[in-house]
């Protein structure tokens, strides 16, 4: 793990060190997604993804380059490093960024705090029942914390600039 002045999980960075960037707060919600593309997307079981609104991440080394998906309902912009390729953020939303959790210093900071998707889940992957699981989608306005959901309106609204 990096050390980095501002403490663990706030630092992170690609697999070649090229590019650096520093969380400014927490994000909203973490969240594993087990969706066919995701797993496509990662090589992996699922992904988990820190949402965050754009304004809170910093970049602060590196070139990042972008791949539009026809992912999902609306699409996406996958955000990586130029020169190793690892994926640091997709955007699927304007005003915010799906940090990919792993990219951290401290993978272990942000745990899922639910899982999605989970109708398309590997079968051989066992969940925890402490960790709410949805098989498709969830229902924001019912599954978010409150402050979380303050600053997704406030986004959403046009009152925080990209």
């Amino acid at each position: 793990m990096v050390t980095t002045e501002a403490g663990p999980g706030k630092f992170g960075g690609c697999a070649c060190g090229a590019v650096r960037y520093v969380l400014k707060a927490a994000p909203m919600i973490v969240y594993a997604c087990h969706c066919t593309d995701c797993q496509r997307l990662t090589g992996s079981a699922f992904i988990v993804s820190a949402w965050i609104e754009k304004t809170e991440v910093e970049l602060r080394s590196g070139e990042m380059r972008q791949c539009r998906l026809a992912t999902g309902q609306r699409g996406s912009i996958v955000h990586f490093c130029g020169q190793c390729g690892t994926s640091i953020w997709t955007e699927y939303s304007p005003g915010f960024w799906f940090v990919r959790v792993a990219t951290l210093d401290n993978q272990t900071a942000y745990p899922p705090q639910m899982h999605i998707w989970t109708q398309s889940k590997l079968p051989w992957l066992q969940l925890s029942d402490a960790v709410p699981s949805f098989e498709t989608y969830y229902d924001r306005d019912k599954d978010w914390p409150a402050e979380s959901l303050a600053r997704y309106h406030a986004v959403v609204s046009g009152a925080v600039a990209e």
